[in-house]
């Protein structure tokens, strides 16, 4: 388990479950897995924040006008566009990445 999480520390208790089994030929339950992995303080270096996507931020940079005032509708197409940065986090110590979307 040390030598999967050596190799590849974004893995989880459940991907290396997933791998001694494929790779080892060794069957063993989840729970064991996570049993042991906190044992030998075994952690992903993927965390999932449970943050809200609607949750205000503490120290916004910048606050944009709000024009529309939530009328979405138009009368003619090209008339509004609407855009969002959706700020994705890989890893710990690798860059951020941003994706604007229409």
């Amino acid at each position: 388990m040390e030598k999967i999480h050596t190799d590849s520390p974004d893995k989880g208790y459940r991907r290396i479950r997933d791998d001694l089994e494929r790779y080892h030929g060794i069957d063993v339950n989840d729970k064991r897995v996570l049993r042991i992995c906190r044992k030998l303080n075994i952690k992903s270096t993927i965390k999932y924040s449970n943050n809200g996507c609607t949750r205000q931020s503490a120290n916004p940079q910048y606050i944009a006008e709000n024009i529309l005032n939530r009328e979405f509708t138009a009368k003619a197409p090209n008339e509004k566009w609407l855009t969002d940065v959706t700020e994705f986090h890989y890893y710990i110590g690798m860059e951020k990445h941003k994706v604007p979307q229409l």
